[in-house]
């Protein structure tokens, strides 16, 4: 069986778990600092806290500049849904807009839905491949827009319109006008999740880019209290001698990350754009490659001149067919031993949020591109044979079904 994703874990990484384990430091420490400093230094942004997930991190950042009750978020229609359920746990309401053919948020459709009430704007890089950040940046700093946006927290009035806050959770390493993603917008959150291109098994990063009129380091050192119950010193700054006295300082929330996780990210941190990224654009250059030659296979957009993938999910859409007709080839696929998966369900289709009113209908780009979507297995471990294995299996499965 070819599986979909699993995680790399190689001997580097097991040594320096193990010499983690024996260190003592198990919980937040000196590896995890280290991590955020590796993790500022390759992204390009002002500083960075790291999480026990992106979506902790998410919602700390909305809490953080105030979102709740009454307020509203702009998302994509087409998303996991970590990304509007943070929304929903700050009281605020997502707002769910259409997505471009590349699969990203649209701006145009950002744009129509601005209101009074919106105090965030967060777009996704769905599959490792960047959004339009210099529109999307330029769309919050127009001036009908700001004279739209109703300031309800000291972070909101000294920003002064609304908060660019990117789910990056497929992307880091991603590209956009020479600039890597982390540094592209407001405020960026990575995932390093088992399935994701650079994995501490569970985790994420918030990185921190505000405007000069905003100290980010500052910023950094009050979400570090923030993410620890309010707790004005970490385990690692109580351990100087006679440091041991601290205070709550806020209701605080308990998303920090452990050592035993930065120490799995820092192997892979130092050594990503070398080793895993070129491997990743391997495969899916070789995907690219092999299905042209299929008239049903719709590639996905994964590199142009000023914008790269991080190359984390292979998009595949077949031309001409019907979502039971995409389950049924996927159906076929697993028959012949390889895993595949669909990324994603648009959230106007799952439970919760059709009770919340909210129609596919109204999302058709969404629609048809999920109607169509497989995603391909796309992992470090994956070898040229494998790949043409998956490929057979694909267009044998479409042959079975469609008869093409």
């Amino acid at each position: 069986m070819i599986p979909f994703s699993p995680p790399r874990m190689d001997q580097l990484i097991i040594d320096e778990v193990v010499d983690t384990l024996k260190s003592g430091w198990i919980t937040t420490g000196p590896k995890t600092k280290k991590f955020e400093k590796l993790l500022t230094a390759y992204g390009g942004h002002q500083a960075t806290l790291c999480v026990s997930s992106a979506s902790a991190g998410l919602e700390l950042m909305l809490r953080w500049f105030g979102v709740k009750e009454g307020d509203e978020v702009i998302v994509p229609a087409y998303t996991y849904s970590a990304t509007a359920n943070v929304v929903v746990h700050c009281g605020a309401t997502p707002v769910f807009v259409d997505i471009n053919d590349d699969f990203n948020i649209s701006v145009q459709a950002i744009e129509n839905a601005i209101t009074s009430r919106t105090k965030v704007i967060m777009p996704v890089d769905i599959g490792g491949y960047p959004c339009d950040y210099d529109l999307i940046n330029e769309l919050v700093k127009i001036k009908k827009i700001i004279a739209l946006f109703t300031a309800n927290s000291p972070e909101q009035e000294k920003l002064g319109r609304i908060l660019v806050l990117s789910d990056a959770a497929h992307s880091i390493g991603g590209i956009y006008k020479n600039k890597k993603v982390g540094s592209l917008t407001d405020i960026t959150v990575y995932s390093f999740h088992a399935v994701k291109n650079l994995t501490t098994a569970e985790g994420g990063a918030i990185c921190l880019n505000l405007p000069e009129l905003f100290e980010n380091e500052e910023i950094y050192k009050h979400l570090n209290i923030k993410s620890l119950h309010g707790q004005n010193k970490d385990a690692l700054a109580k351990t100087q001698i006679g440091n041991w006295k601290y205070d709550i300082v806020e209701a605080g929330y308990k998303c920090n990350m452990t050592d035993i996780q930065a120490a799995m990210g820092l192997i892979e941190i130092q050594r990503y754009d070398e080793d895993m990224i070129v491997k990743r654009k391997h495969i899916f250059n070789l995907y690219t490659s092999l299905l042209s030659q299929f008239s049903w296979a719709q590639i996905p957009e994964y590199e142009m001149i000023d914008k790269f993938s991080s190359y984390h999910v292979f998009l595949l859409r077949i031309n001409g067919i019907l979502e039971m007709e995409r389950d049924l080839i996927i159906s076929e696929i697993f028959k012949a031993e390889v895993a595949v998966n669909v990324h994603f369900v648009p959230l106007p289709m799952m439970t919760y949020y059709k009770k919340m009113n909210y129609k596919i209908e109204d999302f058709p780009t969404s629609y048809s591109n999920f109607s169509r979507e497989i995603s391909l297995p796309v992992y470090y471990d994956l070898s040229d044979e494998n790949i043409n294995t998956v490929v057979d299996a694909v267009a044998n499965a479409v042959k079975i079904i469609k008869g093409w």
